[in-house]
């Protein structure tokens, strides 16, 4: 049986469509559908049904799913033990998208100078999927906005930095007040269906602010991207990443203390790579620490 085969259907599974599946796998989504169809020939059953728009496993499909997780881990496992002569295996680590490129690149870059040979697999996905995937044993570590929900007890959740609520609008627009802004100009809102989003929902909320919203996206480089183009204004979490993109963009604060979004650490306790895991905590805490400013 060919690994691929299997990596693309769990794939499907998780993204609930043949096209996006394909899109993380970097395939067309013909290729991706010539896979499973070729997987489903060797098991002799579909294991995929459609559902309106999207794509679900059968009830085939649900009995090999988790068996499929786990034999596609210990593959990662032997490719890692087979490369590492530390025989540590590999770090299994979920981020979610916007931290991807703001929060991730500078602890790794810490953590491959104090583990040259350490090997990491990187899952993306929404913070509420990650923390179930750790929770599940599917995932050693994750980085993921603070859940909102108890913490099960064979996971730990370690804090690492806030980012406050501000206003992001067109350069041209630095100065100005950040309510009238909201008030007054198009807006371009943070998905509700996302912690940001509900901060900022709760904000405007609580403060009478009623937006002329323009659309609403996920996705904070894409909302930076489309202020840029002087599209409207938002109001989003403090994200390092919008600030160095070169796009021209103005960072207003609000007034009195922000409603904050907190990034952290969800481990899982009884993974077998715990060791790895309190590794990149480790090396994600003296990131944090060092761009901390003093009290």
């Amino acid at each position: 049986m060919n690994i691929e085969y299997l990596q693309s259907f769990v794939a499907v599974v998780d993204a609930g469509s043949l096209a996006e599946a394909a899109r993380r796998l970097d395939l067309t989504p013909a290729a991706m559908a010539a896979r499973i169809k070729a997987l489903e020939d060797q098991f002799g059953t579909s294991l995929l049904q459609r559902a309106g728009r999207a794509v679900r496993p059968t009830e085939a499909g649900l009995k090999i799913l988790e068996r499929s997780r786990g034999l596609l881990r210990d593959v990662r496992d032997l490719h890692a033990i087979a490369q590492d002569s530390s025989r540590l295996g590999e770090l299994r680590l979920g981020v979610f998208v916007s931290a991807l490129t703001s929060v991730l690149p500078p602890v790794l870059r810490r953590l491959y100078d104090a583990y040259p040979e350490m090997s990491v697999f990187v899952a993306p996905g929404a913070s509420v999927e990650l923390c179930r995937r750790v929770a599940a044993g599917e995932l050693d570590a994750a980085i993921v906005v603070e859940p909102q929900f108890a913490i099960p007890k064979t996971c730990e959740w370690h804090a690492l930095t806030e980012e406050p609520l501000v206003v992001v609008a067109h350069a041209s627009m630095a100065g100005r007040d950040p309510h009238a802004l909201l008030r007054e100009e198009p807006f371009i809102r943070y998905d509700r269906s996302v912690l940001g989003g509900q901060l900022a929902e709760r904000y405007m909320r609580d403060h009478d602010i009623h937006p002329k919203q323009r659309l609403e996206i996920d996705g904070l480089l894409a909302i930076a991207a489309l202020i840029d183009h002087g599209l409207g204004v938002s109001l989003l979490p403090d994200w390092p990443a919008m600030w160095s993109s070169g796009m021209a963009l103005a960072r207003i604060p609000l007034p009195g203390r922000a409603p904050v979004r907190r990034i952290g650490l969800i481990r899982g306790l009884q993974s077998p790579h715990a060791a790895l895991a309190e590794a990149f905590l480790n090396e994600a805490r003296s990131v944090f620490s060092e761009e901390t400013p003093p009290a």
